[in-house]
């Protein structure tokens, strides 16, 4: 039966377990100022030229470039956000050896940026851009600086980010490891995810029957009724309570 709780007894079973791993969404970074995608203030429920899902896809990109990176620099991009108490906790946590890796499908890079080294990005990372034609690489600075569609200064292609747009398929060896990490923990963390986007949300059912699973998200999700703790709460505050003594 599901039990709901608090930080108090999340925390204890970080430290009976010896082995775990985080998966977490867009609400882990919510709290550093990136809007996620489905709740009511949600990038899903704005109004816009085109509905967001297909400004984000494969097709849009490539046929509406210069409507995309409209839309991709003003909603998507956030060079300025920090890392908060949860990503800070997960990147100490992997430094005490308690955690073996943060799997997520955020692609704004703060788990890299606090510290965290073992991150499994499953939608890719805005950081990272490459020319379609050359495969240069862009850092981000890159987009920032420019106006309209950016194009490679050696071969002139086109560049895209390093995200992966809807109708396009995930990095197979990013799922590879994602999942290779979670049939080795002992204990899965879900966090700031409603488990809504799949394939992502279906590697939770590659946790060995033993492993324990929490989750840390303000509302349900549907793996809620299979959770060993539920806790329904923000997940900077839950993971500011965590502690390694």
């Amino acid at each position: 039966m599901t039990k709901y709780g608090n930080s108090e007894q999340l925390n204890e079973m970080i430290h009976e377990a010896k082995r775990v791993v985080f998966f977490g969404g867009a609400g882990v970074s919510v709290p550093s100022g990136i809007p996620d995608f489905r709740s009511d203030n949600g990038i899903y429920k704005q109004k816009y030229a085109y509905p967001a899902e297909v400004m984000l896809s494969h097709d849009f990109f490539f046929h509406r470039t210069e409507d995309f990176y409209d839309f991709y620099r003003n909603v998507m991009l956030y060079p300025d956000a920090k890392p908060n108490a949860a990503h800070n906790k997960l990147a100490e946590l992997e430094r005490d050896g308690k955690l073996t890796a943060v799997i997520t499908q955020n692609i704004d890079g703060l788990h890299q940026a606090a510290g965290s080294k073992v991150v499994h990005e499953l939608h890719g990372s805005v950081l990272r851009n490459y020319c379609i034609h050359c495969d240069k690489f862009f850092p981000l600075d890159t987009i920032l600086n420019s106006t309209g569609v950016p194009h490679c200064d050696s071969c002139g292609g086109i560049i895209k980010p390093d995200v992966v747009l809807y109708g396009e398929g995930l990095d197979q060896k990013v799922i590879s490891e994602s999942v290779h990490s979670i049939e080795r923990c002992d204990l899965l963390i879900v966090g700031g995810t409603s488990l809504s986007v799949w394939p992502a949300a279906g590697l939770i059912q590659y946790m060995k029957p033993t492993a324990k699973l929490a989750i840390v998200n303000l509302s349900s999700t549907d793996a809620d009724r299979t959770a060993d703790l539920v806790v329904n709460d923000s997940i900077d505050e839950v993971f500011s309570r965590i502690s390694l003594d």
